[in-house]
């Protein structure tokens, strides 16, 4: 048997973001004597020795932040050419991916994923249109158009979304299975008892995500209930300003931050209700996670119904009106739904990553010549 096709991904660094989640579950499950994944970043990540390990390459440029713009484009064109010889380039960078793509094109790599992960830009106006600017070079540059949800397809590929491959945000989902023992075991571990009531948030410390509204919302339910605890698992650029703002308000002894964690699987386990009320989102991995360890989900009505498993797990809500969220918070708490789901309901929805990954793998396969 020949060497295996190697896949380069285009993403910032390799830490436990959505996207990147997704890639490292495709990547464990793939057969990777036929298709191996190489990695061109910008920064350091948490994945990188896996990475490795699993025989991955790992490249290094400095992103537009370091090098300015034409540092960044010259980064950029500089390593396609002279690493020519991969046949398929897959960029998670929504639309930064313009500027990968199109010098990938540049360099004569045939095969060119631009892949949407979300349904907004990050940033402030200057950021969006430096963005949008950079998103004008996808259609006319990608050979293949992937998106985690239709949402998502519309939002970057705009007329062509009907065309895009949807490849949904597939999980381990035996790994993801409602355990009572080690949920208790991490309360001890937390020093939460079992009788408490445990909100938990697993996302990156970013406006995006609305952690404000998460602490407000704790604040006012704290005042109501008794035995109340919040948790966050995450890093990011905004989590010692929400730090501060739950010293400020003497919550610091009932919310937890956990910083970023390799066990979110078992995390889930102690979480009573996910809180999830993001201003804009692709199709988090980390909702289909909480469905499939049972934990229902109360989230924004700007993320798309697509997240929904069909398990009865899912309350979508307007961030415009916090009473809604308080009084969902009360009546899950009086009646939680059963932990145990039917694991078919993920499979049938196509996000069991066995199935996600052969279809990849086969796509892989069938585009590069294979």
């Amino acid at each position: 048997m020949g060497s295996p096709l190697r896949v380069l991904h285009a993403v910032v660094n390799m830490n436990h973001g959505g996207a990147e989640t997704l890639i490292m579950n495709l990547y464990r499950n793939i057969n990777r004597e036929k298709v191996q994944f190489d990695f061109l970043t910008c920064k350091a990540g948490l994945f990188d020795k896996e990475i490795e390990a699993m025989g991955g390459k790992i490249y290094r440029i400095p992103y537009l932040t370091e090098a300015g713009h034409f540092g960044y484009l010259q980064a950029l064109n500089t390593f396609f050419t002279e690493h020519k010889t991969y046949k398929i380039i897959h960029s998670h960078m929504d639309k930064m991916s313009g500027f990968v793509i199109r010098a990938a094109k540049k360099a004569g790599i045939p095969v060119r994923i631009a892949h949407s992960h979300n349904t907004q830009s990050e940033g402030h106006l200057f950021i969006k249109m430096y963005k949008w600017y950079a998103g004008t070079f996808i259609r006319p540059n990608a050979t293949h158009l992937y998106a985690c949800s239709q949402a998502a397809a519309e939002w970057m590929f705009i007329s062509e979304a009907k065309q895009t491959f949807i490849l949904n945000n597939g999980i381990e989902i035996d790994k993801f299975k409602y355990s009572n023992i080690k949920g208790s075991l991490l309360r001890d571990a937390f020093n939460i008892t079992e009788e408490a009531f445990v909100l938990g948030h697993v996302g990156r410390f970013h406006e995006q995500k609305n952690h404000k509204f998460i602490i407000n919302l704790f604040y006012i339910l704290n005042k109501e209930m008794e035995n109340l605890h919040l948790v966050f698992v995450g890093d990011g650029p905004s989590r010692k300003e929400m730090e501060r703002k739950v010293k400020e308000l003497k919550l610091d002894k009932k919310i937890k931050f956990l910083g970023v964690r390799d066990d979110i699987s078992d995390l889930l386990q102690m979480f009573d209700l996910f809180i999830f009320p993001s201003f804009f989102e692709g199709l988090p991995v980390t909702l289909v996670e909480a469905q499939a360890s049972g934990l229902p989900c109360i989230i924004s009505d700007s993320i798309t119904e697509e997240v929904d498993m069909n398990l009865g797990l899912i309350h979508r809500l307007s961030i415009s009106d916090k009473d809604l969220w308080i009084r969902k918070v009360k009546e899950l708490k009086k009646e939680p739904p059963s932990r145990e789901i039917v694991k078919e309901h993920l499979v049938t929805k196509g996000y069991d990553i066995k199935y996600t990954a052969a279809d990849l793998q086969a796509k892989y396969l069938s585009v590069g010549g294979r």
